[in-house]
């Protein structure tokens, strides 16, 4: 069995090829809370305020229970082989609810392992790390935890997958230009690049792939429309990497690990680069890929807006806590 969060909540049970999918909005909200903090015990009153917010009913221990018994009915039974006990997916602890992952795996921690996979591969067999790459963002069925509501474990979660998926968005697309395929991806990019306006990362990744297509005009107008994104809505120029790539292309300076005439090379190597190649993925003293540190920095970057994001919705939700609380004075 296979507890989904990459898309609509779900729990798949192989042994019966079924999805079974909670009806009421209550229902995937703890289920997918549940499966998030899979293992660990979530008080009672943590998964009340995830699925009533400020408004819980009057006994909302009893309205939860009775969620609870719900979900536990929707669960198939856990396979067990001979002699080992019966147990139960769902457990009740002294302060809260458990889900008992067991063997079961959930498809985040396939996309995982998948992503991890391939950004290892990326340097050296990067033809392999394609279909990686592309095999673990298959998973994905829509936004992460969707319909479990805006609670502060599946909004927080939901959060983090999606950065994930970004990230590793990135690692396929410089995985696909140190493979050669440069033409293929330009399409794929420029959606990109309208979905997500103010992330460089992909303006940077649009623009080596244009200008390996032979399209260096459309690469330094992809700077231009990031540059008056970037000052329309945030105010500020281009970092200093979107910066440099235009520069590189703009001097004829930018050739990459593979020509076109090489991106056909299903080994994954590269050749030698000629004197005036400085590759989409760089590599820094002692070897470092600077391409894939920029992946780290950008996702840490986003990690800690994030987390200020919910540090100020704590503090909001704190504040309007302390006025009832004085209210009822």
């Amino acid at each position: 069995m296979e507890f989904r969060i990459l898309g609509p909540v779900q729990i798949y049970d192989g042994d019966a090829d079924v999805s079974v999918v909670p009806t009421g909005a209550k229902q995937r909200a703890l289920l997918g809370a549940l499966v998030v903090k899979a293992g660990q015990a979530v008080p009672v009153e943590r998964l009340v305020d995830e699925l009533w917010a400020e408004r819980p009913p009057a006994h909302a221990a009893n309205a939860l229970q009775a969620h609870v018994a719900r979900l536990r009915r929707l669960l198939p039974r856990p396979a067990r082989g001979p002699g080992e006990p019966h147990h139960e997916w769902l457990v009740t602890r002294p302060l809260g609810y458990a889900l008992r992952p067991d063997r079961t795996l959930t498809d985040a921690q396939r996309f995982h392992r998948l992503i991890a996979e391939g950004r290892a591969l990326a340097v050296t067999e990067p033809v392999r790390a394609v279909d990686v790459l592309r095999e673990g963002l298959a998973l994905w069925r829509g936004p992460a935890l969707e319909g479990c509501g805006r609670g502060a474990i599946c909004s927080a979660e939901a959060a983090l997958l999606e950065e994930g998926r970004l990230v590793a968005l990135e690692t396929l697309y410089d995985a696909c230009l140190r493979a050669g395929l440069a033409q293929e991806i330009t399409g794929e990019l420029e959606e990109l690049t309208t979905a997500h306006p103010l992330r460089e990362r992909f303006y940077e990744l649009l623009m080596t792939a244009l200008h390996r297509s032979g399209r260096q005009a459309e690469a330094l107008g992809t700077y231009e429309r990031a540059r008056r994104r970037l000052a329309y809505d945030l105010g500020i120029e281009p970092g200093p990497v979107l910066r440099s790539r235009m520069e590189a292309i703009r001097h004829h300076g930018l050739a990459g690990p593979l020509s076109a005439a090489d991106g056909h090379a299903g080994s994954g190597t590269s050749r030698r680069a000629g004197p005036r190649d400085t590759t989409v993925t760089r590599t820094g003293p002692g070897g470092t890929d600077l391409g894939l540190l920029h992946d780290e920095i950008a996702g840490l970057r986003h990690r800690l807006e994030r987390l200020a994001r919910e540090q100020q919705d704590l503090a909001d939700r704190l504040a309007r806590l302390t006025a009832r609380e004085v209210a009822g004075l």
